[in-house]
């Protein structure tokens, strides 16, 4: 490569032998067959090196770009390298909707379903629930279908990239609403320890925002349909826009006071016409069952000077459980604990580590782009399913086209 590559952080340094851009799927095709090792790369907003390799690094952003609506407007139909901002916009003006997206909607779709990336709400699955269907391109160069009525789909959607290069994904999709967005700030703590439940169930989505520097909630982000007015359990309501971290500009962020608008531009934190952050960062994430989130809680406030000390922000959010095998809220309705840490691996990495000894015991379980330091056997016990999931990577990709270093570890 003429230059070196990097993730969107900048703490990874691909070490690919050269990124490829096809721009059709004979093109993808002749590269796959003929690459020896390849990965795919999506928006490149993974913290660790999930999507290294040591061969071709392939991209689907110049694929031509597909949303092809089905006849009962259940679903549609997109490429594999379409970004979920230009997605939302297409299917808005077809009065059609995602049930929920995440914080950037500049992140693409099948990198996020591979990782089991989320949104928020206590009845909203991740963004790999909505996954009807997958169109995979294995390393002999065939095409491999999956629908629901294939056993497989539950095993592949959260495939981590191990299996092929997902060419197109089926979406279920819904009717076109409208939600408004409203942000409160200085949540005590006694509101947090006594309604947690109700707070987190408020609205559609919610988000909590800490930096842990004191026991409250800097910021509630509530999404809902109805309108409100007045505190929130006791938490006042901002006198303007506001941005997750402090000091940061809040013109880049969704409306927020209320003003009822389109799925699209309230879903997201920020907008996708503009850079959320300079991508000065890293990111951790873990999920536990939401049954255990007071503990969890808990858990950090004991660690809170250390975690303080290297953190922007904290988000606090809710995902429904599903049944995708290696999605971190198999089986178990999650809450999600959320860190942007500073720049600054050799400072945040024993944070990381002391985070995950006090997390543990709660069956804490990182997502799969983030910064963590669990190791592969704990990782492989997390989940019921994942000796199924090795089985059908083994099934899928027997020489090991899509393997790297990151998947050797982990499927052993």
């Amino acid at each position: 490569m003429p230059e070196r590559l990097t993730n969107w952080a900048g703490n990874i340094g691909f070490e690919a032998r050269r990124l490829v851009r096809p721009r059709s799927l004979d093109e993808l095709r002749e590269v796959v067959t003929g690459a020896g090792r390849a990965r795919v790369l999506g928006s490149g907003h993974s913290f660790n090196r999930l999507a290294d390799t040591d061969g071709d690094l392939i991209s689907l952003a110049e694929l031509p770009r597909t949303v092809e609506i089905a006849a009962d407007r259940a679903t549609v139909r997109v490429d594999g390298g379409i970004r979920y901002g230009e997605l939302a916009t297409r299917l808005a003006a077809e009065g059609l909707a995602l049930h929920n997206m995440a914080s950037l909607p500049h992140i693409s779709v099948a990198g996020a379903v591979a990782t089991g990336t989320h949104g928020s709400g206590v009845r909203n699955g991740n963004l790999a629930t909505a996954v009807a269907g997958l169109e995979i391109l294995r390393a002999d160069g065939s095409v491999t279908t999956l629908d629901r009525s294939d056993a497989d789909l539950a095993g592949a959607v959260v495939g981590l990239g191990a299996l092929g290069v997902v060419t197109a994904l089926t979406l279920d999709v819904v009717p076109a609403f409208e939600l408004r967005q409203y942000v409160y700030e200085d949540l005590p703590e006694a509101s947090l320890h006594e309604h947690l439940d109700e707070i987190l169930s408020a609205g559609y989505s919610v988000s909590l925002f800490t930096r842990w520097s004191s026991a409250g909630i800097d910021q509630v982000w509530l999404k809902r349909a109805e309108p409100v007015s007045g505190d929130f359990f006791s938490a006042r309501p901002a006198d303007g826009p506001r941005h997750p971290v402090p000091g940061m500009p809040a013109v880049n962020c969704t409306e927020q006071g209320g003003t009822p608008g389109p799925w699209h531009a309230r879903l997201p934190h920020f907008r996708m016409e503009f850079t959320p952050s300079s991508g000065e960062e890293l990111q951790s994430e873990w999920h536990l069952p939401r049954s255990a989130a007071l503990s969890a809680i808990t858990a950090v406030s004991g660690l809170r000077e250390r975690v303080a000390a290297v953190l922007q922000v904290c988000e606090v959010r809710t995902i429904a459980a599903d049944d995708l095998w290696l999605s971190p809220h198999h089986e178990r309705d999650s809450l999600a604990l959320h860190f942007t840490w500073i720049a600054d691996t050799e400072a945040v990495l024993p944070v990381v580590a002391d985070l995950e000894k006090a997390l543990a015991p709660l069956g804490a379980r990182p997502h799969w782009g983030k910064v963590f330091t669990t190791s592969p056997a704990d990782l492989r016990a997390a989940y019921p399913r994942f000796d199924d999931f090795a089985a059908l990577v083994a099934r899928f990709d027997p020489q090991g086209t899509f393997r790297n270093p990151w998947l050797d570890a982990l499927l052993g």
